[in-house]
């Protein structure tokens, strides 16, 4: 901030302050008359940031005069937009579809709050909500979409269903190849001026036909932007560091290149960021080293390196490739733990007791070389085995451990959120070939639980010292939204207690995991909470009931670890300020991925169930009721990793009744019953590519299965959002 803005908002922020035009603040600022130019300069840049808040008559006042919130907004499918507020004392604030105005998804706006008046509080306060004034910044222009023709003019139908209207075009002109009807796009926003009117745009690249061959996995790396080369500049500078590491890298480093040092990854897996090592200290007591690539060695503050891997933010693991946040010289080379080679660490040294609290930690530079590089799978099956070397002793110790910290880390309330994760394998050709199951077994738990003992241990460290840096975050849930989670369970006749206490949490989440109904509702319950982000505030993890946390074991493909390991180990590393805009964007590029790979999956998968479509033999798929409403009922298909809606217009056999006070459909005639948690067979029946969804319908005679009988008993009852989870993926 320099000293005008620094004046500016001394000024605006007087206990008598009256809001003031341009030439009006030349004067109270003392400024000069040529100062202008520079005073419109600097409200621009603080209006823009949302530090300042124009007014009617062009005059200027802090936002919060005005209950005016700058912030970035979330839009969801059905038009609901979700401010996060810059402050991060505010709670979010929900805006309505009809005051949107023209933001966009994850655009920066100005919101006007609502204020009630005064008078009886209700026990659990109502969600703030408020309105779009302004809209600061664009965080997106450029939109993939399918060119159409109209009667008189050409349109383009977005891919992305959070964009409410069609974009109108001229003909495309200049654009490398002629533009077709039908084909896919990438049109510039030019001008959106309301939302009861089209945004207006131009066709600036023509992708090719949707079934041309590339052309969907394309589509997604230019909706999101990702970039697939790196700068001339940066692959120069990845490489000047050469290929092994220098005697001169070691200077100032502990040698652990005689210890027992491990890696456990997926088996596709290239960048090798962790390393673990477990000893027998003395009786009853451990020491376990986590070893953590020490990118911040190779990568430097102000450098082409830097700057490229900030904008990036972290890798995105798309469907069919990976899109590396360094340059593979770097992030499966040099940086990356590989077996049998010297390779530079920054490590969290534990003194563990036998139980697995922690009695000491130590953080210092480190040179390691990995003995052997394992996959979960082969963990896996030497954990069911006897150990036959002392490696896999240590494995077998190591899990015991792990296992124990697991344990007390649930004694203190940290939450069970995980769920099975699928992964799609892809034949040479780009198309699906199989669907993994991937589950969170005692081989990844090994890992995850060392990983997570070293990110509280490096944020508590952090904290201790007063040292600014990015923490991560997971806040508690709104109470309303838990109240309403909380009916729902009731009503369902699922005991349920005060969920504002997390034991109570803690209970219904381990009774859902034993009735046939739990998986249902507690995808319900991840959709009530909150999504974890980076900030420069230690506010806590909700879902891990840690106050002390942050991302420290993970800077190969994520920016926050790098500013962490600079902060922990540097002095000098970023102001407070700067930090605050790091966290900001980074939180917004893990979003922005994490959309990437979900539509990688998805495009992948519509052309794989349009053809069992077209083949006439559709596959049948055993699926979970999840939602039930009056005109079909939704299910979760995990064989497919998808979810989708089984239209009551394509169940033939009854007609079906929508029972609102039990959420419930029965049918007239054969009073069969489908209510949440059900176990059906479906089969795909529509694929819609615009809207992103998928139709399904029962498959052979439409009977459902699973803990209830299907005919009617004469009673109600039964017979992520969350923080990510998963090694690979894991965004914890």
């Amino acid at each position: 901030m320099n000293d005008l803005e620094s004046k500016l908002l001394a000024l605006l922020g007087g206990r008598d302050y009256l809001p003031l035009n341009v030439p009006e603040l030349l004067r109270a600022l003392g400024l000069p008359p040529n100062r202008q130019q520079s005073l419109q300069r600097t409200l621009r840049t603080c209006e823009q940031s949302g530090r300042i808040a124009r007014i009617k008559g062009n005059r200027y006042i802090l936002p919060g005069e005005a209950d005016l919130i700058p912030g970035r907004i979330r839009m969801n499918r059905q038009g609901k937009g979700f401010l996060q507020p810059d402050d991060p004392g505010l709670k979010e604030i929900v805006i309505p579809e009809s005051a949107t105005s023209t933001a966009l998804h994850e655009d920066r706006v100005l919101v006007r709050r609502d204020v009630r008046p005064k008078g009886l509080r209700p026990d659990v306060p109502p969600p703030a909500t408020g309105s779009v004034v302004r809209i600061l910044e664009r965080q997106r222009k450029h939109f993939v979409g399918t060119l159409q023709r109209g009667r008189q003019f050409l349109f383009v139908i977005p891919d992305d269903p959070r964009m409410p209207h069609d974009f109108y075009v001229p003909e495309p002109r200049d654009v490398g190849r002629p533009a077709r009807v039908g084909d896919k796009v990438v049109v510039e926003l030019r001008a959106w001026e309301s939302r009861h009117t089209n945004p207006e745009g131009e066709v600036i690249e023509v992708l090719g036909a949707p079934d041309e061959e590339g052309v969907d996995m394309l589509s997604v790396l230019r909706q999101y932007n990702l970039s697939l080369h790196f700068p001339k500049k940066v692959l120069q500078e990845a490489r000047a560091h050469g290929t092994t590491v220098q005697p001169a890298d070691l200077s100032g480093r502990e040698d652990c290149r005689k210890h027992r040092v491990i890696t456990i990854d997926p088996d596709d897996a290239k960048d090798f960021d962790d390393a673990i090592c477990l000893e027998k200290a003395s009786a009853g007591q451990w020491k376990l080293w986590v070893h953590i690539a020490d990118v911040s060695h190779y990568v430097s503050p102000g450098t082409a390196l830097d700057d490229e891997a900030r904008r990036r933010g972290n890798s995105t693991y798309l469907v069919d490739r990976v899109i590396p946040m360094l340059p593979e010289a770097l992030s499966n080379e040099l940086c990356s733990l590989k077996p049998r080679v010297d390779r530079l660490t920054k490590c969290v040294e534990f003194l563990l007791a036998g139980d697995g609290r922690v009695l000491k930690t130590r953080f210092y530079p480190a040179v390691i070389h990995s003995q052997r590089r394992f996959s979960y799978r082969e963990v896996l099956e030497l954990l069911q085995g006897k150990p036959a070397d002392p490696i896999e002793r240590m494995l077998h110790d190591a899990n015991q451990l792990a296992q124990r910290i697991r344990r007390q880390r649930f004694k203190a309330g940290s939450l069970e959120l995980d769920f099975p994760e699928r992964k799609i394998r892809l034949d040479e050709q780009g198309q699906v070939a199989c669907i993994e199951k991937v589950e969170n077994d005692i081989s990844h738990q090994l890992i995850e639980e060392f990983m997570l003992l070293a990110n509280e241990a490096v944020a508590t460290r952090l904290m201790q010292q007063n040292i600014a840096a990015v923490y991560r975050v997971h806040e508690e849930p709104d109470e309303k939204r838990l109240q309403e989670y909380r009916e729902e369970v009731l009503g369902h006749n699922v005991a349920c207690g005060n969920l504002r206490q997390r034991s109570e949490i803690q209970k219904l989440l381990r009774k859902l995991g034993t009735i046939s109904i739990g998986p249902a509702l507690k995808i319900g319950f991840l959709k009530s909470l909150m999504r974890a982000r980076y900030a420069v505030e230690p506010l806590g993890h909700y879902g891990l009931a840690k106050k002390r946390y942050t991302h420290f074991t993970s800077p190969i493909r994520r920016y926050a670890d790098l500013v962490v390991h600079r902060a922990l180990f540097q002095k000098h590393h970023g102001a407070t300020q700067s930090l605050r805009e790091i966290a900001e964007h980074i939180s917004g590029t893990e979003r922005n991925s994490a959309d990437a790979e979900r539509d990688s999956k998805d495009v992948k998968m519509f052309a794989y169930l349009k053809g069992q479509i077209a083949s006439g033999r559709p596959e049948r798929y055993s699926a979970l009721v999840t939602d039930v409403r009056n005109f079909g009922f939704f299910v979760d298909v995990p064989g497919l990793a998808m979810s989708g809606l089984v239209p009551l217009s394509t169940v033939a056999d009854d007609f079906y009744a929508f029972d609102v006070q039990r959420s419930l459909l029965v049918g007239r005639r054969t009073r069969r019953v489908i209510r949440l948690g059900d176990q059906v067979e479906v089969q795909v029946s529509k694929v819609d590519s615009f809207k992103k969804q998928v139709d399904f319908q029962l498959a052979g005679d439409g009977k459902t299965s699973g803990g209830r009988g299907r005919r009617r008993q004469g009673r109600g009852g039964q017979s992520d959002r969350r923080p990510a989870a998963g090694r690979r993926r894991r965004r914890r």
